[in-house]
């Protein structure tokens, strides 16, 4: 890329300072905002303050939420809609290992997504009730928007 070192070192050069002016701008647009006349309706944030749950909760939520974030459990949970299914059965289907397939149940069934029922040594796993359903069904229509 660089036919000598001088020119290595100008490149580097220019973009430390580039770096730097665009450091300084960033400080300059946080001062103009600082320094901005901006409208707060206190009476709302008020009522908005009041009505927020508690912290804790909140964290809770973005916690379940972070579930939802992995492509293989969502493609878990769908599988799940249209059937009780075993290990063997949705690794099969989805492509996968079994380990790597019990790995992510062990996921959705500690956040209580999915429940299992043993017969003999085949356990089953289903949908834990209608709202993982609901859900699902809802993070998709707001998808295919």
């Amino acid at each position: 890329m660089f036919k000598c070192f001088n020119e290595q070192l100008k490149h580097y050069q220019l973009s430390a300072y580039n770096k730097q002016r665009e450091a300084e701008r960033g400080i300059k647009m946080a001062e103009q905002n600082e320094n901005a006349e901006c409208c707060v309706h206190d009476d709302l944030v008020d009522q908005v303050t009041s009505d927020m749950p508690p912290e804790e909760n909140l964290y809770d939520l973005a916690e379940f939420f972070k579930i939802f974030g992995d492509t293989t459990r969502i493609r878990i949970l769908y599988a799940l809609f249209e059937s009780e299914l075993c290990v063997g059965d949705l690794a099969k289907l989805l492509g996968l290992t079994q380990t790597a397939c019990s790995h992510q149940l062990r996921v959705l069934k500690n956040n209580k997504l999915v429940r299992f029922r043993r017969e003999g040594k085949v356990i089953y796993y289903s949908l834990s009730d209608d709202h993982v359903r609901s859900i699902i069904e809802m993070g998709m229509e707001h998808v295919e928007e």
